[in-house]
């Protein structure tokens, strides 16, 4: 059976003639490329069979549980795995599995993101900015680092968001506290962050403490859910948490943040989006892998829908801004800073959790890179009365320097 397979395998490589060398446990050498660019090392049989009908799924969770090394830059591994996979991620349909139907209850939502987000701090710390802002960076110039991108980011949110002094500020899903730092220090507003991530609490309130400004910011242990709603907030920002809501919340979540804004107050939605309407997740095992891995639980939807959701809700939006670009660069950015530092990696999360953060953030770059998925900062606002909303009429306060 394994001969078959082999055999199989080495015809299939042929047809292709992809620069990409296969080496077998036994040592031996199937249909070598002149000068590969790639070369897997199969270390185990169970992984032939997956070579012989190979998804970009079944390829990353071999290379992650160590049966398949993999040699190559980065960029040309991503390829070629989609090259080799003969289908588009684009191409994924409605998802069948039964963790569709898990729901996203307070304890599920908890687990699910401290499995994500607690994995190390210094883990994180490694390969993100110096403010530790795991989210798209804004690339003004060719030659933006990673550092200044970020901080681009952060003043590009609250520039939309039009902060003023003493205004209360929300961040739903605050990370490690950069954004309300940020909103705090510049902008001198009152600002609340929260998130569900032991970790991140820690070490936001570490970094308010040594700033001083304890005075004007916080964060705090809590479900979006949990958030009171006696006190409403002028101003909220929510980046990259809305893809861990589910599809089903979405209704819930932005009823929620329409309740916790001031009439006139501004939310600035801040996320990941499939490109393909009607899509659930991404195609060749893609979707699969990550919520088994990476985001347990997590979903995304086509931007319209998330329009669609936020305008049921009662908020008006006012402006739609796509960073696809900007988050391809920003995770590629990533995998090299994490590349770099392997042994020290290694040495903090272990041999598994490095090969699940290397191939996740590859794909997802490859994936921002061909348009399987985008990322959207969606500006919206809770009316005053007969619809106004206090925003200028041209988006130039946006870009004023």
């Amino acid at each position: 059976m394994e001969a078959q397979l082999i055999n199989r395998i080495e015809r299939q490589l042929r047809e292709l003639g992809l620069p990409l060398g296969v080496r077998l446990w036994s040592g031996a050498s199937l249909a070598p490329a002149a000068q590969p660019r790639v070369t897997l090392t199969v270390r185990s049989p169970k992984v032939l069979a997956s070579l012989v009908n190979p998804s970009m799924g079944k390829l990353a969770r071999h290379y992650v549980e160590q049966e398949l090394d993999v040699e190559g830059e980065a960029r040309e591994i991503v390829r070629m795995a989609e090259a080799l996979s003969g289908a588009s991620a684009s191409a994924g349909g409605k998802g069948s599995r039964i963790r569709r139907w898990i729901g996203h209850s307070r304890r599920f939502d908890r687990k699910a993101i401290r499995y994500h987000y607690d994995v190390s701090d210094d883990f994180f710390g490694l390969w993100l900015d110096r403010r530790r802002v795991y989210s798209c960076a804004y690339f003004r110039r060719a030659d933006d680092t990673l550092d200044i991108a970020q901080e681009q980011k952060l003043d590009h949110i609250c520039r939309k968001l039009q902060l003023k002094p003493d205004e209360r500020f929300l961040d739903i899903g605050c990370g490690w506290g950069a954004l309300v730092i940020w909103a705090a220090q510049r902008y001198k507003v009152r600002a609340t962050g929260i998130t569900l991530s032991r970790n991140q609490y820690d070490y936001a309130r570490s970094r308010i403490e040594e700033a001083g400004l304890e005075g004007l910011c916080d964060v705090h242990l809590l479900d979006y859910r949990d958030v009171p709603e006696n006190a409403p907030f002028d101003k909220i920002a929510s980046v990259g948490m809305f893809e861990h809501v589910g599809r089903k919340n979405l209704s819930l979540y932005f009823a929620k943040i329409f309740r916790l804004l001031k009439p006139g107050g501004l939310v600035m939605n801040h996320g990941i989006t499939l490109n393909v309407l009607g899509q659930d997740e991404l195609g060749s095992g893609i979707g699969e892998f990550i919520d088994d891995y990476v985001f347990p639980g997590g979903e995304l939807t086509h931007i319209s829908e998330v329009i669609a959701e936020m305008s049921a809700q009662g908020l008006e939006c006012r402006d739609l801004e796509s960073l696809r670009p900007h988050y391809a660069r920003t995770l590629w950015q990533w995998v090299e800073r994490l590349e770099a530092n392997r042994e020290a990696a290694l040495a903090k999360v272990g041999e598994k959790v490095f090969r699940i953060w290397r191939v996740y953030m590859a794909g997802s770059a490859h994936g921002f890179d061909r348009g399987w998925i985008s990322v959207f900062q969606v500006l919206a606002g809770r009316p005053i009365g007969e619809g106004a909303l206090p925003l200028p009429l041209t988006r130039d306060y946006i870009y004023e320097i």
